[in-house]
């Protein structure tokens, strides 16, 4: 599939458009950008999430058990995509591909960890060396493909539905459609999508044509379950689902236009809605003729 650089002439586009030597403008800006959008962030976060309860000593807790690792799997994804954008940042710029490993790839996990720290000093939460494990392993799965295959041939997705659970607990699982996104792990589906054509390069397989396989859960209205799920599971059951579809590689898709390309990687952390069969915990399966 190739797509025209409707966009290829613009000022955008050059703007867009990664250097093959060192920019140090273009660098220092970055960096600067990249510092000031992370503290602005932190700081934020502080005021509206920290800032209402009450400080402590730094503290651990086990978490691991909650919600049956839908949050690990967040971690997994978030720190992930981060690396992956911060890398093409620093490609962007000029930065040696050594450097886009050491400093790009990394800082979504240098940032969650100060995320974790946080938890840490908060009385409500505490740091979670599940959470550190699951950040450093989005950022392994990105720089070990990078090290072994130069390429990204398996990448981690996100999808999202509405669910009824929220509605027992809005002020856990969101009162509305953008909280719901982040809050409800009823909902929330985690991929791993595999692009077929990269292993098989030799192959008639169209070069954006990906499997996936999925990870969710549902019947969770708190992270242990120490409320009883009666009002939509009588049997008080949460459970995990697993599922196989088809999906799509957008950043295969071949154009010479750099937003195309900037859209298409934006875009590549979602998984597109697809048939898709399930098999869940409670010793079901089930044919989604379009699941997202």
């Amino acid at each position: 599939m190739v797509v025209p650089a409707v966009f290829g002439q613009g000022k955008i586009d050059s703007f867009l458009k990664p250097v093959d030597t060192l920019n140090v403008p273009r660098r220092n800006t970055l960096v600067v950008s990249e510092v000031a959008l992370s503290a602005a962030v932190i700081v934020g976060l502080n005021q509206v999430w920290y800032a209402d309860y009450p400080r402590s000593d730094f503290h651990l807790i086990n978490d691991n058990a909650e919600w049956l690792q839908m949050d690990k799997a967040g971690h997994v994804f978030t720190c992930y995509h981060f690396g992956s954008f911060g890398k093409s940042a620093l490609q962007w710029s000029g930065v040696s591909r050594k450097n886009q490993l050491i400093y790009g790839s990394t800082i979504g996990f240098a940032f969650m960890s100060a995320v974790e720290v946080m938890d840490g000093y908060s009385s409500n939460w505490g740091a979670s060396l599940g959470d550190v494990a699951a950040n450093a392993a989005g950022t392994a799965l990105f720089v070990s493909q990078e090290l072994v295959w130069k390429e990204q041939r398996i990448v981690p997705k996100f999808s999202f539905h509405t669910t009824p659970y929220a509605s027992a607990r809005p002020n856990v699982l969101g009162s509305s459609l953008n909280e719901q996104v982040l809050k409800d792990y009823n909902g929330q589906t985690y991929w791993l999508s595999v692009n077929l054509h990269s292993f098989f390069k030799q192959s008639k397989i169209p070069k954006w044509f990906n499997v996936a396989v999925g990870y969710g859960a549902e019947g969770m209205i708190t992270g242990n379950d120490e409320l009883v799920n009666t009002v939509f599971l009588p049997e008080s059951e949460r459970f995990r689902q697993f599922y196989f579809s088809f999906d799509a590689d957008l950043t295969k898709i071949e154009t010479k236009s750099h937003v195309l390309k900037t859209i298409f990687q934006l875009f590549n952390t979602i998984k597109i809605p697809a048939p898709t069969f399930e098999i869940n915990g409670r010793g079901g399966s089930r044919f989604h003729y379009l699941y997202f």
